[in-house]
This record gives C-alpha cells, sequence and structure tokens, in this order.
C-alpha cells in the first residue's frame, strides 16, 4: 500500500473510530470523499498549519458540513493543533470536534457548516473578497493578494435552493479562483438520488458559466490530481470538478447505501470493513508512522511557502509602505481614526425617512473605511445602499465596491458572511424587512459565528402602504430578535439612525439588523445627555426622549416610525393631567447589555402602567410591559391602502394611545 492509500485510509478510519465511539455521526460520506480530500490538501492547498490565519492561505470549506471527521482527520494530520485525543471526544462536551465543523471553536475551520449550500455559497464570498483584495493591494511583481478557495460540496448542497442562487451569481462574475469538488455519490439519505434528483449537473453548472471536470473513479488519486490542476488553469470561470465516489468505501455491507450515511458502522462491520482495506484491526485510531511524516509534511511545505510570501510582503511594505499598513490594518478588521467624521447630523424639524438617512451614513463613511463594500438583492435604489460615485464589481473590474447581487436574497446574505470569514473587507446587504426571511438561515449562521454583516432591511412596516400584506412585516422584527447574538437596532428618526450606523461599524463580535422606515419621520429633540435622567442614546439600547417632573403615571416605550407618535400622545395625555414619559427601544439587545440600574432608571420598577407601541407584533413585549401593561401592535396580517389610513386602521394614532394609556390608569 503507497502513502497515498495509507493516508486516505487512515482519514477513512479515523472517521469510522470517531462515529462509533460517539455512537452518531456521518462515517460514510468521508469514507468515500478520502481520496480528493488527501489530494487537495496534500498536493494543491496552500496553507501553514502553524500559522492557520495567515492572510494569503487558500481557503476551504466543507460544505457538507455533516462530513466533519474527515476535516477533523485532516486538520490533525496536517498538524494543525487538534490532538488525537480531541478526536477521540468526536461529539462530546467541551471537544473541539462538534458534530458539524464550528467557526472559532476549531482552529483551521474557515467556516461554520452543516446546513446545507451555505458553506456553498460562503465560499463564493470568500472568493469575491480575494478579487477585490488583489485588485486594490497588488503591484506589478508584488502579487500580494493570490490564492485559491475550495470546497466539498454534496448531492444535497446542490438540491438547496440557495446552491442555484450562489452558483448562477458565481459564474456570472467569472471567479477563476474558486473550484468545488463535487461528493458525487449518488446517495441522499431516503435513498439513491434517483428518488429526487435526477437533474443533468454538468450542464446546469456550464449554463451558469463554470468550467467542470469530471473524474470517473473518486480513488484514482492521479486523475483526481490532474482534475484540479485543470481547474487550478481557468483562470476565468469557477470550476466544478464532479467526482463519482462511492459512500462508505471500504464496507462489505454499506457500502454505496445510504446506511452508512449518518449513523455508526457497528463493531463488526468496522472489523469487516479494516480488513477489507488491509487494515490493523487490534485497536481503534490508528495512525500509521509513515503515514504521520507523510501528512506533516504539509506544514513544513506550507511554512516555506508563508516565508516566501513574507519575504515577498516586506520588500512589498519597503515600496508601498502605506498600502502594507493598510493590508494588515484591514486584515486585522480596524477602522481608520476619524472614520465617522462625516456622518451628518440632522436638525430638529428636519423629516426624513430612515432608509435615506441610512444611504447618507454609507456614503459618508465610504470614503474613509475603503473596504466598506455591499449592494442589495435588486433593490439598491430603494434601499439606499449605493456607494455613489463606487464602480460595480463584476466580471471586468474586481475593485467595485457596489454588488449587484440581484434577486437572491438568501444567497447575498450568506455571501457576505463569506467575506467577512475571509476577512478584509466590511460587507453590508439590502432588501426589504419582509424578505428577512429568505435570509434568515445567514442571519442565523453569521450570528452563530460571531461576524459582523450589517444587514439594511427597509420597508419596515405597513408604513409601505399599498403594497400590501404581502410586502408588510409584521413578524420579523420580533422573530429576528429571537436569534441569539444578533443585534436588530429599529431608528426612530436620521440622528438615531447614525448612532445604529456607528454601533454595526464598531461591533465586531456578531451581525447588526438596521430596520428601516420608507416614510419620512421627524427628527425629534433628546434630553440633554446630563440629564439626571442618565445617559442617552442608542448604544445603550433604550433612553428617555420625554420625562416629566416628577414619577410618570404611564410610561410609554416605542420604536422606529411609533416613537413620534408615543411623543405627540405624550403632549395630548399633559392636557389632561397625566404625566407619561417616553422611550426610544431602538435595541431590545442594547438594552439588555446595560446595568440593572440603567434599566431601571429607564423603565422605572415601580411605575406599572407601561405601553408598548410597535408595528409588528406585540408577542414579546410582556417583557417590558409587564402583565399590567399593554400592547399597541398588529397580530394579524396587513393590508393594502396608503399609509396613513393603515395606521389609522391598526390603532397608531395619538387618540388610541390616549385611550389605551387611560385604561391603565383607569385600572390601577
Amino acid at each position: 500500500m503507497d502513502l497515498s492509500e495509507l493516508s486516505i485510509n487512515t482519514l477513512r478510519t479515523l472517521a469510522m473510530d470517531a462515529v462509533q465511539a460517539a455512537s452518531s455521526g456521518h462515517p460514510g460520506m468521508p469514507m468515500g470523499a478520502a481520496a480528493m480530500a488527501y489530494v487537495l490538501w496534500r498536493r494543491h492547498m496552500e496553507q501553514d498549519p502553524t500559522h492557520p490565519d495567515w492572510s494569503n492561505r487558500d481557503r476551504f470549506v466543507l460544505s457538507a458540513g455533516h462530513g466533519s471527521m474527515l476535516i477533523y482527520g485532516l486538520l490533525h494530520l496536517s498538524g494543525f493543533p487538534l490532538s488525537l485525543e480531541e478526536i477521540k471526544n468526536f461529539r462530546q462536551w467541551g471537544s473541539r470536534t462538534p458534530g458539524h465543523p464550528e467557526y472559532g471553536h476549531t482552529v483551521g475551520i474557515e467556516a461554520t457548516t452543516g446546513p446545507l449550500g451555505q458553506g456553498f455559497a460562503n465560499g463564493i464570498g470568500m472568493a469575491v473578497a480575494e478579487q477585490f483584495l488583489a485588485e486594490f493591494f497588488n503591484r506589478p511583481d508584488f502579487e500580494i493578494v493570490d490564492h485559491h478557495t475550495y470546497a466539498i460540496v454534496s448531492d444535497g448542497d446542490l438540491m438547496e435552493g440557495i446552491s442555484h442562487e450562489a452558483a448562477s451569481l458565481a459564474g456570472h462574475l467569472g471567479l477563476g479562483k474558486l473550484i468545488y469538488l463535487y461528493d458525487d455519490n449518488h446517495i441522499t439519505i431516503d435513498g439513491g438520488t434517483h428518488l429526487s434528483f435526477t437533474e443533468d449537473v454538468e450542464h446546469r453548472f456550464e449554463s451558469y458559466g463554470w468550467h467542470v471536470v469530471r473524474v470517473e473513479n473518486g480513488n484514482d488519486v492521479e486523475a483526481i490530481d490532474a482534475a484540479i490542476s485543470e481547474a487550478r488553469a481557468e483562470a476565468s470561470r469557477p470550476s466544478l470538478v464532479m467526482v463519482r465516489t462511492i459512500i462508505g468505501y471500504g464496507s462489505p455491507n454499506k457500502e454505496n447505501k445510504s446506511a452508512s450515511h449518518g449513523a455508526p458502522l457497528g463493531d463488526e462491520e468496522i472489523l469487516l470493513t479494516k480488513n477489507a482495506l488491509d487494515w490493523p484491526t487490534e485497536s481503534p485510531f490508528h495512525i500509521p508512522d509513515e503515514v504521520a511524516v507523510h501528512m506533516g509534511e504539509i506544514a513544513s511545505e506550507g511554512c516555506r511557502i508563508r516565508e516566501r510570501w513574507e519575504k515577498k510582503f516586506k520588500a512589498y511594505s519597503a515600496e508601498y509602505p502605506e498600502l502594507a499598513a493598510r493590508y494588515e490594518s484591514w486584515m486585522r478588521g480596524e477602522l481608520p481614526d476619524g472614520w465617522d467624521r462625516e456622518l451628518p447630523d440632522f436638525e430638529i424639524g428636519t423629516s426624513l425617512a430612515t432608509r435615506t438617512a441610512s444611504g447618507m451614513c454609507i456614503n459618508a463613511i465610504a470614503p474613509f473605511v475603503r473596504n466598506l463594500i455591499g449592494g442589495s438583492a435588486d433593490l439598491a435604489g430603494s434601499n439606499n445602499t449605493t456607494i455613489s460615485g463606487a464602480p460595480d464589481f463584476d466580471a471586468g473590474f474586481r475593485g467595485g465596491r457596489n454588488i449587484n447581487f440581484g434577486v437572491r436574497e438568501h444567497a447575498m446574505a450568506s455571501l457576505c458572511n463569506g467575506m467577512v470569514l475571509h476577512g478584509g473587507l466590511r460587507p453590508f446587504c439590502g432588501t426589504f424587512l419582509i424578505f428577512s426571511d429568505y435570509m434568515r438561515p445567514a442571519i442565523r449562521l453569521g450570528a452563530l459565528m460571531g461576524i459582523p454583516v450589517t444587514y439594511v432591511l427597509t420597508h419596515d412596516s405597513i408604513g409601505l402602504g399599498e403594497d400590501g400584506p404581502t410586502h408588510q412585516p409584521v413578524e420579523h422584527l420580533m422573530a429576528l430578535r429571537t436569534i441569539p447574538n444578533c443585534m436588530v437596532i429599529r431608528p426612530a428618526d436620521g440622528n438615531e439612525t447614525v448612532e445604529a450606523w456607528r454601533i454595526a461599524m464598531q461591533l465586531q463580535s456578531g451581525p447588526v439588523v438596521l430596520a428601516l422606515s420608507r416614510q419620512k419621520l421627524p427628527t425629534f429633540e433628546r434630553l440633554p445627555v446630563d440629564s439626571t435622567s442618565g445617559p442617552t442614546g442608542v448604544s445603550m439600547g433604550a433612553y428617555i426622549v420625554r420625562d416629566t417632573p416628577d414619577n410618570p403615571d404611564v410610561i410609554l416605550i416605542a420604536t422606529g416610525s411609533e416613537v413620534s407618535l408615543a411623543l405627540a400622545a405624550a403632549s395630548a395625555l399633559a392636557e389632561r393631567d397625566i404625566q407619561a414619559r417616553v422611550v426610544s427601544m431602538p435595541s431590545w439587545e442594547l438594552f439588555e447589555m446595560q446595568e440593572t440600574t440603567y434599566r431601571d432608571s429607564v423603565l422605572l420598577p415601580d411605575v406599572v402602567a407601561r405601553v408598548s407601541i410597535e408595528a409588528g407584533v406585540s408577542m414579546g413585549w410582556e417583557r417590558y410591559i409587564g402583565l399590567k401593561g399593554k400592547s399597541i401592535g398588529i397580530d394579524r396580517f396587513g393590508a393594502s391602502a396608503p399609509a396613513s389610513v393603515l395606521f389609522e386602521k391598526f390603532g397608531f394614532t395619538v387618540e388610541n394611545i390616549v385611550h389605551t394609556s387611560l385604561s391603565l390608569l383607569q385600572t390601577d
């Protein structure tokens, strides 16, 4: 058995043994795809396991995340800091080898995968980032940014709708340094792919503008090697290398069967499989010494490649010191000094939609943050997401900062995740809030990974009017608030929008959703910063915008477009000698981060008469209004009519807020 076959069988048996020890997992995919993974990592990938964050490394995404033991085996054998003990603890509490790969949890994992199709789109975002950075930083004789993005994708990845969106865009953009290996094993969980997946994948991808190469034998190391080399030589198109593999390869009774997909093989079958592979059976997790040496050469070779790059970068720094400093700063995710100095300050009484204010913020930030890049799902004019004067990122020019994602919301959000995961870019993307439904899986994974993407979601309520209930979000704000580590900010006027963008640009630990109005909103006056009410501003999550001389009779809590309505209602209540405190609460998440003393200073515990006002579902507001409070919300779908009519019909009027407040006080 030569070194290649020995290494491949090591990957197979590590996967079998780890899944068996965990009593759960997916052994079939690693067993079938081991050969192509070996060829890619040992012969083509440029990476240094001793410096896993080296910026010019090739990126690899295991989009078929259920086969996680494949990448854990590769990481361990290649010299990444993942011990054999961690592999033995596969899927156990506290281990570095969770059931699906998790970015930030295990060194060497470039993206959290498992929900099929996400890694497919993430990789395309990484390829976009590589091309943009190469255009910006590379100079003659100094190709500082020059690497490939690889992924292993499965039948399931290609079935998911996101892969269609993302593959179409990748082909349109001509991303030549993007190479995907397709684990074409013809098996799904329910049986053969003939049950549900009989399309012509080769011609589908060719029609998208991809370069397609076929490998008929998934164990033919030389054929796989040649196919990857051919893909690397293709400069103007992304490549799909279709590798015909056999799931559960080597298992006498479960090879080429769905039974090997998502369950341990069993002790008896593992024994039979190891005998078939001519593998020692005395103890599990066996790694031949020669394999450890052979695969360990990935680290030594990678170190030499990295050191050559560092020597080149040193010369680049001498020739182009400002560019080199900027490159390092971008890769660290830093903002330049004074990046926010041109952000607008709107005068009291000014009236504008928060989507308009957001667009002004983007264009105030863009000249200083040159790696701010983004776009919209074919709604740039409505979302105000265009960087004025900047060209488009397209197949003809990689330095553009406006990306035309097309009507591909899911792929758009996932591509932005990939751009952040690559490093060096500050992406944002936009659509209507209602279409966050199409983006939710990517938003959730971004929150899970703790990566900063800004989602500009406009037309945030029934305020969009005549387009009707299909386009009017009612449950969406609350649904997004339920995602852990996802910050939702719904600003009430232009100045709150400015603060929201400051927060979004500085936050590094997760995504930010900006929920923005279509309709114009008045810019309102705030309490002085030195008010006895305490700190003010969006950064606190909630703050007092109108207060009373003494303890208030009622507290009105509002977000977004409803804050100005609450202020008008407070004035009407004052005419009845009812003292109302008005609280703007643009972000639940930020408010919950504050000390209890601050939160109690805003929402006085002794004042139980509270009214929440938000043009969305009322579920959840009991957190802040208590059992004795009342919500003015929308617990049904909207309707088609002018916005002013809708707000009146749904009870978003001064009269209804006054009536609701009085009913609470009468109850007391």
